[in-house]
């Protein structure tokens, strides 16, 4: 009951600081941070949200993101939404509302939105947010079904309750059978269609009928092209829809709409998506085998440095299909234990600042209640409290990664393939996750020495590198900061909660990093 009281009071305390229940256009939440649509930005107080004790930070993006760290938000959110309903019951015409429709405030608003957008929503991040927004709900399941695929694995190799593994091969492959359907249905409702229709039309993908068509002068298998197809599919699915609404006469459309959005879109899956999508597919997994293979070590230092400075574009989001191609076609990602090691870079990072600035107590106590979801794989407290206000400390703890990554792919290389399951988390919380082609032994001992490269690059880069004697000058000291020292680390106090954006000259961190297919 005190938790079930300490998440309302957490909604009850953000609620009045984003405007209100009239303020609030939509809300949601990913694994770490409760997402908002806001109807006027200008209402936000964002000092008094960074200041909650149970805020790690804010970020902006097309929507306004408050961090909460894992499992807290999944908890935050159903008591918000149910205050902002209560709220609107209790008074149906908020005084809100009557302040935004004022045509002062509204283009105030209206300005600070646009000027948001032009500066987040390029066309290409923007179509690289969908494509996040469809496989982001699936990772919980991903999560669940991976995690009990191993345990499967490790009963089946020690040859335990043999009468139980058949069951959980059950559970851990099911979905994985039909993700196809789920990501078809993702697509279509984040494009704009009937998401059952896109659900429709991808489920022809791994009907086993399909076995008994030639397409292409082959015959086609369930599941070819998977998710890719699946993606097409319900793309072209949500486009035949659009056009029926325009010219089906509305007496018609309940029943002609439905009927030539799954004829003609499953036509062109059948004939057409599913070979191509199946290509794809194939080549995608032949090339990452490949230049893991061949380059290894290479491969692992270019992606483990880089994959922080992504994050901060949002262009890893383009790796969330990849990763599930990989899965759905080895049954684990190889990318992800590398990528993984952005995390580690950044721990180590972390933990040279704290002892670079022995006399800041405030950073120093920001590291040590972020550190322990820093090993967990949750990076945003250290990235947004720690490393990117600071400046240098981000650039050495992508050092920190791209050995860690080298490490992992150099073992690749050798024939020793560390992959994961399922995509989402990193960290420690990676090795439950983790498979391989030499055993559960070899491939934790490769990731766990990783991590461990990853802790000293990042840790020897920042002790040694990382700091300027300017900046150890403004920072090492012992009184608490300066208006301007705050400004420069996103607002912190002497508290647990870490900003969410640093200071004028840190560089902007872009879409939203909880999307990554791991956490960093």
């Amino acid at each position: 009951m005190a938790t079930e009281d300490k998440n309302r009071a957490t909604a009850a305390a953000i609620l009045p600081l984003v405007g209100g229940a009239a303020n609030v256009a939509s809300i949601a939440h990913c694994m770490t941070r409760l997402r908002l649509g806001l109807h006027d930005r200008s209402l936000v107080d964002d000092e008094g949200l960074k200041a909650l004790p149970a805020v790690m930070g804010v970020v902006e993006d097309d929507m306004y993101q408050i961090v909460l760290g894992p499992g807290t938000v999944a908890r935050v959110t159903p008591e918000f939404e149910q205050l902002v309903e209560e709220e609107r019951e209790a008074a149906p015409t908020p005084v809100a509302v009557s302040a935004v429709s004022s045509d002062d405030l509204a283009a105030q608003g209206a300005a600070i939105k646009a000027q948001q957008k032009a500066k987040n929503a390029t066309p290409f991040k923007l179509f690289l947010r969908k494509i996040a927004n469809i496989f982001v709900p699936l990772i919980p399941a991903l999560i669940g079904c991976g995690i009990i695929a191993g345990l499967n694995g490790l009963l089946v190799n020690l040859e335990w309750l043999p009468a139980v593994t058949p069951a959980l091969a059950a559970m851990a492959s099911g979905f994985m059978a039909l993700i196809a359907v789920f990501v078809g249905y993702n697509t279509a409702k984040e494009f704009g269609g009937t998401p059952i229709l896109g659900g429709a039309v991808a489920a022809i993908i791994v009907f086993p009928g399909v076995a008994n068509i030639d397409a292409f002068g082959q015959t086609l298998s369930p599941g070819q092209g998977g998710v890719l197809g699946a993606l097409g599919a319900a793309v072209l699915a949500v486009y035949v829809e659009k056009w029926c609404r325009r010219w089906v006469p509305e007496a018609l459309d309940v029943l002609v709409t439905p009927t030539l959005t799954v004829l003609i879109s499953g036509l062109v899956t059948i004939f057409g998506l599913m070979f191509v999508a199946g290509e794809i597919s194939s080549a995608i997994g032949t090339f990452a085998d490949w230049l893991l293979s061949n380059g290894g070590a290479g491969a692992g230092f270019v992606l483990g440095g880089l994959f922080l400075p992504l994050v901060m574009l949002g262009l890893h989001q383009a790796l969330i299909p990849i990763h599930t191609t990989l899965i759905e076609q080895q049954g684990y990602t190889v990318l992800l234990p590398i990528l993984a090691m952005a995390g580690a870079g950044q721990v180590g990072a972390a933990m040279a600042v704290y002892f670079r600035l022995p006399r800041n107590e405030s950073i120093r106590r920001t590291i040590k209640s972020a550190l322990p979801a820093g090993l967990l794989g949750v990076g945003e407290p250290l990235i947004y409290g720690v490393s990117l206000p600071l400046g240098r400390p981000f650039i050495t703890a992508c050092v920190g990664g791209a050995f860690g990554g080298g490490f992992v792919g150099l073992f690749n290389q050798l024939g020793d393939t560390v992959g994961s399951t399922a995509i989402g988390p990193s960290g420690w919380a990676l090795f439950p996750l983790l498979d391989g082609n030499h055993g559960l032994g070899s491939t934790i001992a490769i990731y766990a020495g990783g991590l461990l490269v990853g802790y000293v690059a990042g840790f020897l880069a920042t002790y040694f590198f990382g700091f300027s004697k300017d900046l150890l000058t403004e920072f090492n000291v012992s009184q608490e900061p300066a208006p301007s020292t705050i400004a420069a680390t996103g607002g912190t106090t002497p508290s647990t909660t870490p900003p969410a954006t640093g200071g004028p000259d840190t560089p902007d961190p872009g879409p939203d990093p909880a999307k990554a297919p791991a956490g960093v």
